[in-house]
């Protein structure tokens, strides 16, 4: 097979794999941590033992749509953070952002997070923490990251930016989660709430020097 032959199947696969992934997003959010294999499969046209040659198991789909949509929310959150508003009012966009994702596609959320609400038959012990936590941490990673690159914290920066990125992430999963079930106040005095607990700090902190600013 030569390597234009390779690149084409390649692509035909990549094609097929996202055309899978829509049909188990379309379920996602029809049944939300109760979307089984089965309903999968027949939502693609497909049968079961096809999609685990694209995915192995229900922790392998699980795993492709966590990168699915934890890509797009980040690309979402980076924008907030960049956007071109003085720092409180970007700080307050960036927990917006989180909250309106997960208020806007519930169910997505719940399957990624609380997985094991909906295990039954072949699907059970799905375990929680064992999936939802490496998308937390990724995401704490990513903006401790962003908060190295921006904010002149003085000596130990690196690890203080990381405390904080997975503080912040922590925090508004914590709270989004909490919110998301009792609705106890709306989104916009959620954002204002938890933009005053995180602002001291931030508020000192200044620029760094030739950096992107935050």
């Amino acid at each position: 097979m030569d390597t234009t032959q390779r690149t084409e199947q390649q692509r035909s696969a990549d094609r097929r794999r996202r055309e899978l992934l829509e049909a188990a997003d379309r379920v996602v959010l029809r049944d939300g941590p109760q979307a089984s294999m089965n309903a999968i499969a027949a939502e693609a046209g497909i049968t079961k033992p096809i999609l685990y040659r694209h995915f192995g198991d229900k922790s392998g789909l699980y795993a492709a749509l966590a990168k699915r949509h934890t890509d797009a929310l980040l690309n979402s959150l980076r924008e907030a953070l960049d956007a071109p508003a003085d720092r409180r009012e970007r700080v307050e966009a960036t927990l917006d952002t989180y909250l309106a994702a997960i208020e806007a596609r519930p169910q997505v959320y719940r399957f990624l997070m609380h997985p094991a609400e909906g295990g039954t038959g072949t699907d059970q012990g799905f375990d929680v923490g064992k999936h939802s936590a490496p998308l937390l941490r990724r995401m704490g990673e990513e903006l401790a990251q962003v908060i190295e690159e921006r904010l002149d914290l003085g000596p130990g920066s690196q690890q203080l930016a990381r405390v904080w990125g997975h503080g912040i992430v922590g925090m508004m999963h914590a709270a989004g989660d909490w919110w998301l079930g009792e609705r106890p106040c709306t989104r916009a005095q959620l954002v204002k709430s938890l933009a005053d607990l995180l602002w001291g700090r931030l508020a000192a902190a200044g620029d760094k020097v030739g950096g992107p600013g935050f």
